[in-house]
């Protein structure tokens, strides 16, 4: 059998499936052979434009139908646009959006709680708990610069512990003072006349 007879042979036992097929689902000769030219039809528009063109198109298609009215920063500027580029965005997009706390790399964690460090302090009651919060911190970012796991550099400075504790007993005195100056501003409830404190139940 030569190959001239062979092939066509092999194309009309393909035209035989697909006939049969076509039986099988129920669809005419005439309705395939029309589903074939429309199919044929759209391939040769697509032809036509290039990719740039049918985004182009795509996209005036998706504002005809009002995709894009409701988009999360319609007529907002996008956060973060034009700033510099920063290789962990995305890590600390996370930790914002879902408010994680003590997860993440150690550069980052370490730089928020460097943020949040002195309210922290102001927090203690005594010198000591100061000195001893602050020498673990300066410890925990001694530690992370000798990391070799990869990550973000640590760029977190260590505490100064003297200048720190000064800063707090400092601070501490200030608010002890303002108590006072308050307490001393209150009028005295013993002088108040009988039916105001019973009034007031004071």
């Amino acid at each position: 059998m030569s190959g001239g007879s062979d092939g066509s042979f092999r194309r009309r036992v393909e035209r035989a499936a697909e006939l049969r097929s076509l039986r099988v689902s129920g669809m005419t000769v005439q309705e395939e052979e029309e589903l074939a030219a429309a199919e044929e039809k759209e391939r040769e528009l697509r032809a036509q434009f290039d990719d740039a063109a049918r985004a182009e198109y795509l996209i005036r298609d998706a504002m005809a139908q009002g995709k894009f009215d409701h988009l999360k920063y319609a007529g907002k500027p996008i956060p973060g646009l034009g700033e510099k580029y920063d290789p962990d965005w995305w890590v600390k997009g996370l930790i914002q959006r879902e408010n994680l706390t003590g997860m993440g790399p150690r550069a980052i964690l370490l730089r928020t709680e460097d943020a949040g460090l002195d309210a922290t302090i102001d927090e203690q009651y005594s010198e000591a708990q100061v000195r001893q919060l602050l020498e673990d911190f300066n410890a925990r970012v001694i530690d992370a610069r000798r990391q070799l796991q990869g990550g973000p550099p640590v760029v977190t400075k260590t505490r100064d512990v003297e200048s720190d504790v000064r800063h707090w007993a400092e601070r501490r005195a200030a608010r002890a003072a303002v108590a006072e100056l308050e307490a001393q501003q209150e009028p005295d409830q013993s002088r108040r006349p009988w039916w105001r404190r019973l009034w007031s139940g004071a």
